[in-house]
């Protein structure tokens, strides 16, 4: 446990990101991909359900024994928890209301940010739309591990507590890495949901509240669903940057882990990414560069 593992150095990189040409040259032999580029309506009312799902569930628990609120947060409401936060990357996208209505989409991620207990909607748009354009760059793509985190997360053991504490590590890289002057909007979100905590607080008590943040924490940190964190982009083999999953997690997070096809057309919503990829199996099959 105590070992320290055989990469100690961060895979440097000097090339431009291969998503931009990757997407020119697919589209010139597919173009009927640019007809999978359109809103996904069905967000709104999947975003609504589980919303009203982790609400009764703030209900049910508020009466349990702690560790009954702590286990039904782990298994339950850290699957929905998580699920949620890739619904809002689904809205960071534009893709409930379409892009001519950007402001409703922020709108509507804030209300699917109520079951997280933390203000994160807004933030996670800014930031990400940096992680699509320039993936990978030192100092701009807060989504890539830090020097101190690469250097002293270097054995099993500290590693096994990075993963745990991924969440609060995702939520304070930007801070110390790529800090943006904070937006009317964010204020917004912030102030918005912590009104929504105090009123589950006072509506339902403090064990609903507490399994509501602890869902959030342990849905994003030492869970199954998280594998993705790590999987995405981790460079397994030379030369690849990005890595697709196709596995039945999939249902749960809004097809993030067609993550090659994603990044290759991020305007395409994700339940579209199935059908990109099915496209791609006959494109170039023997050209690494390509899949």
């Amino acid at each position: 446990m105590g070992s320290r593992v055989s990469r100690e150095e961060f895979e440097w990189v000097y090339t431009d990101q291969p998503h931009a040409a990757r997407r020119k040259e697919i589209l010139a032999k597919y173009p009927e991909i640019k007809s999978l580029m359109k809103p996904d309506h069905n967000l709104i009312w999947i975003v609504a359900m589980m919303l009203l799902v982790q609400l009764a569930s703030f209900y049910l628990v508020k009466d349990l024994d702690w560790k009954w609120v702590i286990f039904w947060s782990y298994v339950f409401g850290s699957c929905l928890n998580h699920s949620m936060t890739l619904a809002i990357h689904e809205i960071s996208h534009n893709f409930p209301f379409g892009h001519h209505k950007a402001l409703w989409n922020r709108w509507f991620g804030m209300f699917a940010n109520l079951s997280l207990g933390v203000p994160y909607s807004v933030s996670f748009k800014r930031y990400h739309m940096d992680h699509h354009r320039y993936l990978g760059a030192d100092k701009i793509d807060v989504d890539i591990p830090t020097d101190f985190e690469g250097w002293f997360f270097c054995t099993t053991f500290r590693k096994f507590v990075w993963v745990i504490l991924q969440p609060l590590f995702y939520a304070f890289r930007p801070l110390f890495i790529n800090p943006k002057p904070i937006t009317y909007l964010e204020i917004i979100n912030t102030v918005i949901q912590i009104t929504f905590d105090i009123i589950i607080y006072y509506v339902f008590g403090v064990k609903s509240l507490v399994y509501m943040l602890a869902a959030t924490l342990l849905g994003l940190g030492l869970h199954p669903i998280s594998g993705h964190f790590i999987a995405e982009h981790y460079m397994f083999l030379k030369g690849h940057e990005t890595y697709s999953y196709y596995g039945p997690l999939n249902l749960l997070t809004f097809n993030v882990g067609y993550h090659n096809e994603h990044h290759d057309f991020p305007n395409v919503p994700g339940k579209n990414l199935p059908m990109v990829s099915k496209g791609l199996d006959v494109f170039v099959p023997d050209d690494d560069a390509i899949r």
